[in-house]
């Protein structure tokens, strides 16, 4: 608009707003007196000014956008779902909050089965570790309610330090005879022998506990093996009773070797051994074999043999068949045991309670070491030994045996 265009400022306010109301070239209100086409003020229409439009309408979209949003987040709460967010048939911000949502509670529900297994296996592995710590089963020390046949097990090699042991069997035995509810007393043997210096301890035993109780009868179960310090430790029952298949015997000691002279002299290898007595190394096994001390050696295994020979004579006494085998360190089946007199017959552990003791019930009074106690005693060895080797080393003798 140039400046001729523009008419007096007086006017300008009345022609503008005649000019908004009705287009140009149209007559004014009743009474009015008509302008000239010429004087008439010419505007410019909207389209020579997209911007503002642009502008406009932008508001406009953000202005409904913000209300299609909000009733949508009313409907999804279950509040005007009759207005424009419930008919918007799910837009996409409706889909990403429901998205959300699943998402979240997919993991709590994970989250929470994940919190309850760790805490089973928490529990069962507490319930392990309790089981093995303490023994449930009855240690020996329990008395039994009602009339019952007790039962200790040996099993495994008769050594010291080991559930064989004679102070853990022992231990058991006593718990058995001394319960007045007890019938009879099982020793159940599964034993390939071991030390005869602990087999010896528990043959004492045993004829200690008959002697005070004459009345509570001892009778030896034997399973798959009852040999050497094994069976030594059974010749001092009443009975025993096999299986027709388990292997009995092997009445003799040994002591056991190697020699490797030959080997070092091959490979050039001398042996140095220092010692203050004349048969300190005596079976030394990288040491030549001295005749004298290997004749020592059999004198004493011939002597622990006899010893053998006595407890199982007076154990077993008239049922002893003449057999000059019987007692060569043979061992022999369990029915061939019993034609040997080694065996008094064929028989399980039930068949003994039961049909023997008429006390059908079996309690097991073994003396069982529970972790705690082993832990502690291998801590306490180990303590031991490497206090002894510091000991050694500073005093120079760490060669000494």
């Amino acid at each position: 608009m140039t400046e001729q265009q523009k008419p007096p400022s007086g006017e300008l306010s009345e022609a503008g707003q005649a000019d908004e109301r009705k287009p140009v070239g149209e007559a004014g209100s009743a009474g009015a007196t008509p302008v000239p086409e010429s004087e008439r003020l010419v505007t410019a229409p909207h389209a020579d000014f997209p911007l503002e439009d642009e502008l406009r309408a932008g508001d406009d979209a953000t202005r409904r956008e913000a209300r299609e949003r909000k009733a949508r987040l009313a409907g999804a709460t279950g509040i005007g779902s009759g207005q424009v967010g419930g008919q918007a048939g799910g837009g996409w911000e409706r889909d990403v909050l429901e998205k959300v949502l699943t998402a979240s509670l997919r993991e709590q529900r994970a989250a929470r089965r994940w919190r309850i297994f760790f805490r089973l296996v928490t529990l069962g592995l507490l319930a392990l570790i309790l089981f093995a710590v303490f023994d449930f089963k009855g240690d020996g020390a329990l008395t039994a309610s009602g009339r019952h046949t007790a039962m200790v097990t040996l099993e495994g090699e008769i050594a010291a330090g080991t559930p064989a042991s004679a102070e853990a069997i022992n231990a058991s035995l006593q718990a058995a005879f001394a319960d007045h509810n007890a019938a009879g007393v099982i020793l159940k043997i599964n034993s390939p022998g071991g030390s005869p210096v602990q087999a010896g301890l528990i043959n004492d035993e045993i004829h200690r506990l008959r002697g005070l109780y004459p009345s509570k009868p001892l009778y030896v179960v034997v399973e798959e093996i009852c040999a050497s310090g094994g069976y030594y430790v059974a010749a001092a029952a009443d009975k025993i009773y096999v299986d027709k298949a388990s292997i009995v015997g092997s009445i003799g000691v040994l002591m056991d070797g190697f020699g490797f002279t030959g080997l070092m002299d091959k490979l050039g290898v001398e042996r140095r051994l220092y010692t203050s007595g004349a048969n300190k190394g005596m079976l030394d096994p990288f040491s030549p074999q001295v005749p004298k001390q290997k004749a020592f050696a059999e004198a004493m295994l011939k002597q622990i043999h006899q010893q053998f020979i006595d407890v199982v004579k007076e154990g077993r006494g008239d049922r002893l068949k003449d057999d000059p085998e019987l007692f060569s360190g043979l061992f022999w089946s369990g029915e061939r045991s019993v034609a040997l007199g080694l065996a008094d017959g064929l028989g399980s552990a039930d068949y003994v309670a039961r049909d023997l003791f008429k006390a059908e019930d079996i309690v097991d009074y073994t003396v069982k070491e529970n972790i705690a106690e082993r832990v502690a005693k291998r801590f306490g060895a180990a303590v031991g030994t490497a206090a002894m080797k510091t000991m050694l080393w500073s005093t120079g003798m760490q060669g000494m045996r």
